[in-house]
């Protein structure tokens, strides 16, 4: 079975840096940048991208929708079949 890999697309203009998705990630994806977007706030970033399993729980809970999580298959790992 393949596995799946993850993607987090994350509009940083639109993100008030709350953090629940970070809190919210299984696997410690995310974590807010050290910079700043144009509102003041700290955003999300993915701080560990090779680790998303693209569960997708940091879109859900995502109070503003900041958040777009893409999924598909691994493909070092369809190649080697």
């Amino acid at each position: 079975m393949a596995k799946i890999k993850g993607t987090v697309v994350i509009d940083r203009e639109r993100c008030k840096g709350c953090g629940v998705c970070v809190e919210a990630c299984p696997v410690d994806v995310l974590k807010l940048a050290p910079g700043v977007n144009g509102m003041g706030y700290h955003y999300s970033m993915m701080a560990a991208p090779d680790r998303c399993i693209g569960c997708a729980s940091c879109a859900i809970v995502c109070p503003d929708s900041c958040l777009v999580v893409y999924r598909q298959k691994n493909p070092d790992e369809q190649n080697s079949k």
